[in-house]
């Protein structure tokens, strides 16, 4: 049976020319790049020019990006760095909706952090971000767009309004779920830092980086090396960070995004097919990800749907992408006022078909009429 893979946002297939750009330095050119022969050059001239196609995607310089292995450590490395440079210590300005690696990263670090809450899209105030912001504040962190249910957020705003402001605070960006499917400009954000992943839109595992802005130093997460110029230490990935850099150059995102958005419209048919399922986050296209589609399914909890839904070949998730382990409820939810207990998360990429999202259609509304049978039996 053929499946319908509608969970992107977690992870995405790989695209053919990343594999293919990614083949030579699995197979072949094994050399470290730190090395003076000519097997290592060659291995440095391909993670120079992948950093410069990431640079160009993210219109960001080449030196302000550090290759990381995920965007957890990308954002890691963000907090860490940040509260390093201030002497560990400091007051953090963050939203209620942000991805856990940002908010166990600020919670272990045990420093004071002023939360600032959500309206009923998911969407933070500039406002209220701008007005936490205090005298000993050394960090404000924020993401670009939601990771659950893909409401945009006004991150650029923030980091303009404090430069102007001339706040002391680093801005870091979290672009994880943004970047792929939303324009990421590292110039026009106005931040410090950005944490930005390769493998949720068509890149490998194991490739992101964080955008450290020109002139900006602050101690890296990883010690023991000298690599990515003094700033994380350990041998480079090559294979997967010139992927990275070779989906950079492969996606066409203006046509990518409008035929994710006529597959998230698709889908979002099963609100009215189906008595009891809402659309959590922002609707409209100029608020939301395109490729990203929350669901709240009235008295039916999350497994036995996904369970039910992988039976008949569709793959969705319930909750963010690094909280499905136990299937708690979803914290963004639950900033939004919203059922945090009941809720899918249908999510395309540049692999998805019409017929992908139309099985997801026709099998969900006879898989929650049988469970809600069930429950009242």
């Amino acid at each position: 049976m053929t499946r319908a893979y509608l969970d992107h946002a977690s992870s995405s297939p790989v695209r053919p020319e990343v594999v293919e750009a990614m083949l030579p330095y699995l197979r072949e050119h094994a050399a470290d790049p730190g090395r003076l022969h000519a097997e290592g050059r060659r291995a440095r001239v391909a993670l120079e020019a992948a950093r410069e196609q990431v640079a160009s995607f993210l219109d960001a310089r080449p030196r302000e990006v550090v290759f990381t292995s995920s965007g957890t450590e990308a954002v890691n490395a963000a907090v860490w760095g940040a509260l390093g440079k201030a002497g560990g210590s400091g007051h953090v300005v963050t939203t209620a909706v942000e991805h856990s690696a940002v908010r166990d990263a600020i919670d272990r670090a045990r420093v004071e952090c002023t939360v600032v809450g959500v309206d009923g899209c998911g969407r933070f105030s500039a406002d209220e971000v701008v007005a936490a912001v205090r005298d000993d504040t050394v960090l404000v962190s924020v993401q670009l767009a939601n990771h659950e249910v893909g409401t945009l957020q006004p991150a650029g705003e923030v980091g303009a309004r404090l430069r102007e402001a001339g706040a002391a605070a680093l801005v870091h960006v979290d672009a994880c779920a943004a970047i792929g499917h939303a324009p990421v400009s590292f110039a026009a954000l106005g931040a410090d830092l950005c944490s930005v992943t390769a493998h949720k839109w068509g890149g490998p595992k194991g490739a992101a980086a964080l955008l450290v802005r020109r002139g900006l130093r602050i101690p890296p997460l990883l010690v023991g090396g000298a690599q990515e110029r003094a700033r994380r230490g350990g041998v480079e990935d090559v294979p997967a960070w010139v992927g990275f850099g070779a989906a950079c150059t492969a996606i066409d995102l203006a046509a990518e995004a409008r035929a994710q958005r006529r597959l998230i419209e698709l889908a979002a048919g099963v609100v009215t097919a189906v008595p009891g399922v809402r659309r959590y986050g922002d609707p409209s296209a100029e608020g939301s990800l395109p490729n990203l589609l929350c669901l709240g399914v009235e008295g039916v909890e999350a497994e036995p749907i996904l369970l039910a839904l992988d039976q008949h070949g569709v793959a969705v998730h319930s909750g963010s992408s690094c909280s499905s382990e136990t299937l708690e409820p979803s914290p963004v939810l639950a900033a939004m006022g919203a059922d945090a207990d009941h809720s899918l998360r249908v999510s395309v990429g540049w692999s998805s078909t019409a017929a992908d999202v139309e099985r997801f259609v026709t099998a969900l509304p006879g898989i929650v009429e049988r469970l809600r049978a069930l429950r009242g039996a």
